[in-house]
């Protein structure tokens, strides 16, 4: 990075709020970061607007309507370095449940005036429509995280982030596998750590929502987890949440349709 305070700006698309509430989480850190960045657009922070160009990009949110789908573009062409933050951002999120379905059937079924509405067939990550230069996956980020890869950004080197999957943290936290000692359906082999394992350690199985760890073998524990469904059709349902779109867990899931429908 250059000698002035990078200029950073933070937009939102089609998603919760949550990966922005994140960042506002970071509190003491935040502050830190103030010190060596200029948050210059970040409308859930502040109403203070600072005309680009911005030296860091962060996007929350799938882009799911004409409008963003334009607006996308003009993000990428005022940040030099853009950062997808979230799993809408990375995978599409929730809201890429219906691509899996008919999009207007949808509108009619939820809204009185569907004709109203102006949106496209799908929901898709950023990176779908513009270059990305980070990914950050999470429903919702680890705040942590999102200090890395600012650290690194004005430090010019690569961001620490974990190289393994969700197993490892519940080993780190000496958690017991919810998988084995308790027979329940869990995606954590196959899960990009980061959230530290929050439901296992509640014994819960992992829904993915850090999207796929890039070492993961679905073909080998996708039947494991069917082996496992209390309801017909769970291991499915777990592979279509968070990260549904994501193209592992997406490729996952279609094998377990085409075997069903054989």
């Amino acid at each position: 990075m250059t000698d002035h305070k990078p200029k950073v700006a933070v937009y939102k698309f089609s998603s919760c709020d949550g990966c922005q509430l994140s960042l506002l989480n970071l509190e003491d850190e935040l502050l830190e970061l103030a010190g060596a960045i200029d948050i210059a657009y970040f409308l859930e922070a502040t109403r203070t607007v600072k005309p680009g160009p911005y030296d860091i990009g962060i996007v929350e949110g799938s882009i799911s309507t004409p409008h963003e789908l334009e607006r996308i573009k003009e993000v990428r062409e005022e940040c030099k370095f853009l950062i997808a933050l979230g799993t809408c951002a990375t995978a599409g999120g929730i809201q890429a449940l219906r691509n899996f379905t008919k999009t207007e059937d949808l509108a009619w079924a939820v809204y009185a005036h569907p004709d109203y509405l102006h949106y496209l067939e799908t929901a898709t990550p950023i990176a779908e429509h513009v270059k990305v230069d980070l990914e950050i996956w999470g429903c919702p980020v680890n705040k942590y995280m999102v200090a890395e890869a600012i650290a690194a950004l004005l430090q010019n080197r690569k961001p620490n982030f974990p190289q393994y999957s969700v197993c490892l943290e519940c080993k780190r936290n000496g958690t017991v596998c919810v998988l084995v000692a308790h027979g329940i359906p869990c995606l954590g082999p196959a899960t990009q750590a980061g959230c530290g394992a929050i439901c296992p350690s509640n014994g819960r199985g992992c829904y993915g929502c850090y999207g796929p760890w890039n070492q993961a073998n679905l073909e080998a524990l996708t039947p494991t987890l069917e082996a496992l469904d209390r309801q017909p059709g769970e291991t499915f349902r777990l592979l279509r949440n968070f990260s549904g779109y994501a193209p592992s867990f997406r490729k996952a899931a279609d094998t377990l349709l085409d075997k069903e429908a054989k």
